[in-house]
């Protein structure tokens, strides 16, 4: 049985929850980290007539499950997903990466906490720079770099915004223009069966992109998507499913139809053949654009909600224990496993074994709960936590927020 991955890293667990309209039971595993590496499985066995692909370089890229970079907003921008459907002329696999590559970026984060680098894939949406990625590409980095694929050129870039729950993230690339854009198809057309070609930043390798292909095997999948490094956990639904060989560093990357259009964000994939109805096929998840593209809207028209993060992050300054890393507490909320040297919370007298049960007057259990408690700060905001102590005692202060990584 194989185990799901994020195609940007290795290792947490996965559950996948079946769809009625998919090829059948999803069997469990386990799906990576939040962090910019990603999934490592068997070639893909491509399509009848087409030769077997050899295996891509694998890379495991370090991740980081902090906070990171002030985010600055992009220049106004509109783009718009067009129809896709039997109308559309079929392409070759070689015609579609010509009409794509252009509008594929490398993205490549520097992870300061980790004292590391790590790569995934972006889709560019505006002439301008403005970069659609998936959110755990983006997770801790403080700072960013984009390769353009059409011309090799390096640009800087900042987070515009990102909504971690439903792992999508827009950034800006700093003094682009002219750039060629992904042609944007229609998700809600996409059917088991149809051909789809991946394209993505395989291996980190920052050249060529990759190619995989496939066919749809699912669609309105559901995955759990567990980071217990952090203690986070993400259900992301209503994906596409195929067979496609998504790699370390496809993260971000576009998943395309026959016709060269985008209709999704490739986001996990299985580290090893599975058993699907008596048939051994790889597993990968991609976000389908129409859901991408609604929250890149909400984004860049500078709209936060309950998960829509825009602006700088604010930084509480602590780390919370995964479940593995509990110390027993009977105190409900949220445990610290450690606290950075000068920060709001070190300075409000939180400690490495105190358990935090309010954020904002928010009642928080685990990592994500802080992180949702948060979500509409930013750094120099005032927030107000509530602690137990390793004493038994309740305490309350004001933390001053401060400027944390991306996401």
């Amino acid at each position: 049985m194989g185990t799901l991955q994020d195609p940007q890293d290795t290792g947490e667990p996965a559950q996948p929850e079946p769809d009625s309209s998919g090829p059948g039971p999803v069997p469990e595993g386990a799906r990576g980290s939040y962090g910019p590496a990603g999934p490592y499985g068997p070639a893909a066995a491509g399509y009848p007539g087409e030769p077997p692909r050899p295996p891509r370089r694998r890379r495991r890229a370090p991740l980081a499950f902090t906070a990171a970079v002030a985010l600055v907003v992009g220049a106004g921008a509109a783009w718009a997903a067009t129809a896709s459907g039997a109308t559309a002329s079929a392409l070759t696999t070689s015609q579609i990466v010509s009409k794509t590559d252009p509008a594929v970026v490398d993205v490549v984060s520097t992870l300061g906490d980790q004292n590391g680098t790590a790569a995934g894939t972006g889709i560019v949406l505006t002439s301008s720079g403005e970069v659609l990625t998936n959110n755990h590409v983006i997770n801790g980095a403080t700072s960013i770099k984009v390769r353009d694929v059409a011309d090799g050129r390096v640009y800087s870039a900042s987070v515009i915004g990102y909504d971690a729950s439903h792992d999508v993230a827009v950034i800006q690339m700093r003094g682009a223009s002219g750039l060629p854009t992904a042609d944007l198809g229609n998700s809600s057309s996409v059917k088991v069966g149809d051909k789809v070609v991946a394209i993505g930043n395989a291996g980190g390798q920052d050249g060529t992109p990759s190619v995989a292909t496939g066919r749809v095997t699912g669609v309105n999948q559901s995955i759990t998507a567990s980071d217990n490094s952090s203690g986070t956990a993400e259900n992301l639904s209503g994906l596409i499913e195929t067979d496609a060989d998504i790699q370390a560093g496809d993260s971000g990357g576009p998943l395309l139809n026959s016709a060269g259009q985008v209709i999704g964000i490739d986001t996990a994939a299985s580290t090893g053949s599975v058993q699907l109805n008596s048939s051994t096929t790889t597993q990968a998840f991609t976000i389908p654009i129409n859901e991408a593209l609604s929250i890149a809207h909400q984004i860049e028209a500078g709209t936060s909600s309950a998960t829509v993060h825009i602006g700088a992050t604010g930084l509480l300054g602590v780390e919370i224990a995964s479940a593995a890393q509990q110390l027993g507490s009977p105190v409900a909320g949220a445990q610290i496993a450690g606290v950075q040297t000068g920060s709001g919370a070190d300075k409000a007298g939180l400690a490495a074994g105190d358990v935090i049960t309010a954020v904002g007057g928010h009642s928080v259990s685990s990592a994500s709960d802080v992180r949702s408690a948060l979500n509409g700060d930013h750094p120099g905001d005032r927030v107000s936590v509530t602690w137990t102590d390793q004493m038994g005692q309740s305490q309350t202060a004001t933390v001053v927020l401060g400027t944390g990584p991306a996401a």
